[in-house]
């Protein structure tokens, strides 16, 4: 099966990682895949897995002629390819060790159940290397039905525990953003696109929040403050790549950031409740604080 293969490929993807710049020789790579599948690891089948995973991951897995043994360069370059697809390798990664481990480890490892879609990130994946036009059946939460859709993929995002496909919509004539488990069939085409040169996803959300796509909005400055003690678990999890500390004072810290305020901020804002509080712009602060009064009038006789 194609998933199978590609966690046979993520397994030697981490085993280089972990070995750092010492690399393994092959004999070494041999012995750790036989005690990890339980069969003989050719020479010609390492060949084909390295070729795969420069091609899939952008990753080179190189051999020292001085010492014969292989590593993953550890070139700046190489390090930004292996970033970029880190959240892929673990999505995949710990669904492999959750089911090597299943019966060894029943009742010892707890995981919540995360309705992401992962069935159809292998061919979604393939896709995406092909540059190959794919027609879906996508469920709208509003209408409850599913719609034909014939889209570009352009890329995978991750965002509150879900996949989502990012994607040129034929029928809409823009992007779109799709998530996963709302995709109930997916159909290859056989037909490509010309994927735009230099595309890159975080750049396309980079004034946004969460999963949004801005539609001619225009990034604002916000600035919030919160208590000390919020503040140290907002710096080891900013709410935004462009958050920063300007200051503190009588037990409380400021930050501030530059985007798109759109429904999902908004969202993440109120779910801090009263450890967090908008100080601008007014027009953010009197949204938060109006969806904050009307959860506190549901409780209210």
């Amino acid at each position: 099966m194609v998933s199978e293969l590609i966690g046979k490929y993520i397994f030697l993807v981490q085993t280089f990682v972990e070995a750092g710049d010492g690399g393994l020789s092959l004999e070494e790579v041999q012995t750790l895949w036989e005690r990890r599948y339980g069969c003989p690891y050719a020479r010609r089948s390492f060949v084909n897995h390295r070729e795969a995973i420069a091609e899939i991951f952008g990753i080179e897995i190189i051999c020292s002629r001085s010492t014969n043994r292989y590593y993953i360069s550890d070139a700046a370059d190489a390090v930004d390819r292996r970033q970029a697809v880190d959240y892929l390798l673990n999505t995949f990664t710990v669904n492999s060790l959750l089911s090597l481990s299943e019966q060894r480890l029943r009742g010892r490892v707890a995981v919540e159940d995360v309705p992401s879609g992962q069935k159809w990130l292998v061919s979604l994946m393939q896709a995406l290397l092909d540059n190959e036009i794919l027609e879906i059946d996508y469920l709208k939460y509003m209408s409850g039905e599913a719609e034909h859709r014939r889209i570009h993929p352009y890329a995978l995002k991750e965002f509150a525990k879900r996949w989502y496909l990012v994607a040129f919509s034929v029928e809409a004539g823009a992007m779109r953003v799709y998530g996963l488990d709302r995709i109930k069939a997916v159909r290859r085409s056989g037909e490509h696109f010309r994927m735009e040169p230099g595309f890159r996803v975080d750049e396309l959300f980079e004034s946004s929040y969460g999963v949004y796509l801005p539609e001619g909005e225009q990034p604002s400055l916000v600035r919030i403050r919160t208590s000390l003690r919020n503040a140290a678990y907002l710096e080891d999890l900013p709410l935004h790549p462009t958050q920063r500390l300007v200051g503190t004072d009588a037990g409380h810290a400021e930050f501030v950031m530059r985007l798109i305020p759109n429904p999902n901020f908004i969202m993440e804002l109120c779910k801090m409740g009263d450890r967090v509080e908008v100080l601008a712009p007014e027009s953010l602060r009197q949204t938060v604080k109006n969806e904050l009064v009307k959860a506190l009038q549901q409780y209210e006789p």
